[in-house]
């Protein structure tokens, strides 16, 4: 949401009247939503993608008469695109949680999008270069965006097991995920947090509004979503005239990936 308050401000600001669709995660409602904006013959559009459930030869087709924009995560390999540098932001955390304490066990994210792809190499990636053995936690192949309901019960499941986690620390692919991983920790009955009286150290990403006030409050990589939303509106308006591309940076491919910010809190 904060993300979509970004993007519409700066397109009224530019002088066009934005208009927000949701698809809540649901194949059919994006199909509806593609329909709905080639019905109101619009200027362009910045599009989250479903990811692999996306119409990707609808989108593909419409964004060669129209220009397309993707955030969060890009549809392909050549799509214009604005998002979060996840090799940047899973090193930023992975050396964080290494130098603190035990180094973090992946959980990752249900395979949606090129997210769950990309955040688990990042992390195998920054495990290497920091010396480390990696775990990726073994999980269901399933397609959900029920994120925190995933992260609840594959903790409960991992952690409750006989042979239990293999270290006592979860890097989680979102903050979406750790909620739910920390539930389940709750339930368990173990602490999360630092220090000797601590079971669990929990960490994510992406800075969601809610984090700050989960108990604990997690650690976690910030997102720059005002940057994003600017980026993104720039990108478009230099896509339809509307802005001179040196000055906005627009780069040959297309492409901007942006760096993140820990945010350091009990969690971990």
């Amino acid at each position: 949401m904060a993300l979509t308050r970004r993007i519409e401000a700066l397109a009224t600001e530019a002088g066009f009247f934005p208009l927000v669709l949701s698809t809540d995660g649901q194949s059919d409602l994006e199909d509806r939503a593609i329909r709905t904006l080639k019905s109101l013959n619009v200027a362009g559009a910045i599009i989250a993608p479903l990811g692999v459930e996306s119409h990707r030869q609808t989108l593909a087709e419409y964004g060669q008469s129209v220009p397309l924009v993707y955030v969060d995560s890009p549809l392909d390999d050549t799509s214009a695109f604005v998002g979060t540098d996840n090799a940047q932001s899973f090193r930023l955390i992975v050396d964080y949680l290494c130098r603190s304490g035990e180094p973090p066990s992946y959980l990752g994210m249900p395979d949606v999008n090129t997210n769950a792809r990309t955040r688990e190499n990042a992390y195998l990636d920054a495990m290497a270069q920091f010396g480390m053995t990696p775990h990726v936690l073994p999980v269901p192949k399933v397609r959900t965006w029920d994120f925190e309901r995933f992260g609840f019960e594959e903790t409960m499941r991992l952690a409750g097991s006989p042979s239990g986690l293999p270290t006592k620390t979860i890097l989680c692919a979102n903050d979406r995920i750790a909620f739910g991983a920390i539930a389940a920790a709750y339930k368990l009955g173990l602490k999360v947090g630092h220090g000797g009286n601590a079971n669990l150290r929990i960490a994510g990403h992406d800075d969601h509004p809610l984090s700050r006030y989960a108990c604990p409050p997690i650690t976690t990589v910030a997102q720059n979503v005002s940057e994003i939303g600017g980026r993104a509106v720039n990108m478009l308006l230099v896509m339809l005239g509307e802005a001179d591309s040196d000055r906005e940076n627009f780069s040959a491919t297309g492409r901007f990936l942006l760096s993140g910010d820990l945010m350091l809190r009990e969690s971990a």
